[in-house]
């Protein structure tokens, strides 16, 4: 259970530091089609894409990197905390 726990764990700190790198190369015009970008995409969007339905934008601002990050945190807390 504990090498299962680790796992978890280490692929929710790879999913949220992709999250934040996608987030801060957001903010500079890079070509979709920039192979970074396309493996970021593939990475984040599964977390993103259903969360971007629930959480709604401020004004035009999307939050939802992170609401994604906060809920990797909580369950990487839940890890810790329960599972040790």
């Amino acid at each position: 259970m504990d090498t299962f726990v680790g796992v978890v764990f280490i692929l929710c700190y790879i999913l949220m530091w992709a999250i934040v790198i996608r987030a801060l190369l957001s903010w500079f015009q890079i070509s979709p089609d920039n192979p970074i970008i396309v493996i970021l995409n593939y990475i984040t969007e599964p977390i993103l894409a259903p969360l971007r339905r629930i959480v709604p934008k401020i004004d035009m601002y999307d939050i939802t990197p992170m609401v994604a990050i906060v809920i990797l945190v909580l369950i990487t807390w839940l890890l810790v905390h329960f599972a040790t």
